[in-house]
């Protein structure tokens, strides 16, 4: 059994046929979904599929796009989401310097806030960074001294010294289907050496259809091309993948249940 540890399941290109995606998604062999929030409208969203879904389970979070609209907003909100017994994870959250869609400093404070709340919880940290490796990592460092907490980064396509630098924080590494493209080279060799109880596989879906199905809206069942893919790039094979990523999504998300 596979599981897509990040998914948009009720975004457009997904939440029209919601549940033909989750049926091919398990007919594929995904057996668990983790359906991401981006922004505080959402939070209701995910969770009312995460409770009509024995299967599916939520975050709750606010993506660094949406920063700005979201500058006000403590951590009570999101403390109070986050008791619900069908959340399993903060986030998503981060720093995203390549589009600027919101004032930095804003993203860097609703980040510490989101860490806040995953070290009260004990609930994960779902991390998202784009051409912000320094400012995420001292974050993450600094937080990290001030007292532990469980994290991941998403969609991982940043360089090894930053995936070095994330590993030793105690952090998971989360591929997406990224990994497959034809010029992913670096990524790929990342990939092949990350440590096996540190890796999870996801789709971003909607986004991000890994080959041979770029160009379509990604869908949770591709879960297993990407899967497929880092098994052979890590010399195993993918049930043996499939075993090791839904071990360790049990480990981290440690609310979460079958």
């Amino acid at each position: 059994m596979l599981i897509d540890s990040h998914c948009h399941l009720e975004y457009k290109g997904l939440v029209e046929d919601q549940q033909g995606v989750l049926a091919r998604a398990r007919d594929a062999g995904v057996g668990g979904f983790l359906s991401i929030s981006t922004r505080q409208r959402e939070w209701q969203q995910v969770i009312a599929t995460a409770e009509r879904e024995s299967d599916v389970w939520a975050s709750v979070g606010i993506h660094p796009h949406e920063a700005d609209a979201h500058a006000d907003m403590g951590e009570a909100a999101l403390l109070e989401a986050a008791a619900h017994p069908r959340v399993i994870a903060i986030g998503e959250t981060g720093l995203d310097y390549y589009y600027d869609h919101s004032d930095r400093t804003t993203q860097q404070a609703l980040l510490r806030r989101h860490i806040a709340v995953s070290r009260e919880t004990g609930l994960p940290l779902i991390v998202h960074t784009r051409d912000a490796e320094e400012d995420t990592a001292a974050i993450l460092s600094e937080e990290m001294e001030q007292g532990a907490f469980p994290a991941l980064i998403h969609c991982f396509t940043a360089s090894a010294e930053f995936g070095r630098r994330m590993l030793d924080l105690g952090l998971t590494i989360s591929l997406s289907g990224i990994v497959t493209f034809k010029n992913a080279r670096d990524l790929q060799a990342i990939a092949a050496e990350l440590p096996e109880d540190r890796l999870l596989v996801e789709t971003d879906a909607p986004f991000l259809a890994p080959i041979p199905h770029r160009g379509r809206v990604c869908e949770p069942a591709f879960t297993a091309d990407t899967a497929r893919f880092v098994a052979e790039l890590r010399g195993t094979t993918p049930e043996q993948l499939a075993e090791a990523t839904t071990r360790n999504f049990f480990a981290l998300f440690a609310k979460a249940a079958l």
